[in-house]
């Protein structure tokens, strides 16, 4: 693949490369599947792929993934899979019952297009730590009781991961706390 090439700042040593593991200070792109696991252990459909989508990268040690899913790459290599099954407190967190407010409708953002809230509907609410998002539970005439949990959150979720690229971060990547690759470069350095 396009993307091993990429790998690493080492000149042609590709037994270097391979041994390059995940670690603090490293940024790291993997390809993944997304699934829910229902209380009986049982895998649903996979609602999240990676694949035709590019890699998803993010900076080792700074909790730009799901902590469970970090913990998990820690010490793996390119080529690498690696599946599991993370339970809320490791994942998105537990349902919060508090995180789901009562909103007047002219505090509220909407979507694109969107002239009223609708079940289901995507908001956002600017606070004094910025916007949060929610989704909308019950509109009302004047108000709207909106979600402000993450979607995942309070669900049990699996995923399948394979390693395909680990680098040094650069400085301003560690100061930032992310890598600072776009998606859509990347994309375009694959075709």
């Amino acid at each position: 693949m396009a993307e091993k090439n990429i790998v690493s700042d080492v000149d042609d040593d590709t037994s270097a490369i391979s041994n390059i593991i995940i670690e603090n200070n490293r940024v790291v792109g993997f390809h993944y599947r997304l699934c829910e696991v229902d209380s009986k252990g049982g895998k649903g459909k996979w609602f999240e792929d990676s694949k035709n989508k590019g890699l998803l990268y993010y900076l080792h040690g700074y909790h730009n993934v799901v902590i469970g899913l970090e913990r998990a790459l820690e010490g793996k290599k390119i080529g690498d899979r690696v599946e599991i099954t993370l339970k809320p407190g490791d994942a998105y967190g537990e349902r919060d019952p508090a995180a789901v407010l009562r909103v007047p409708l002219k505090k509220l953002q909407m979507a694109y297009g969107m002239k009223r809230p609708k079940i289901g509907g995507l908001v956002r609410v600017r606070s004094s730590e910025g916007w949060r998002n929610g989704i909308v539970l019950k509109p009302g005439k004047f108000t709207a009781d909106v979600d402000f949990n993450h979607p995942l959150s309070g669900r049990v979720l699996h995923y399948e991961v394979e390693v395909e690229l680990i680098r040094e971060a650069s400085e301003e990547e560690i100061a930032q706390g992310r890598p600072l690759i776009a998606n859509s470069a990347v994309r375009n350095e694959q075709h």
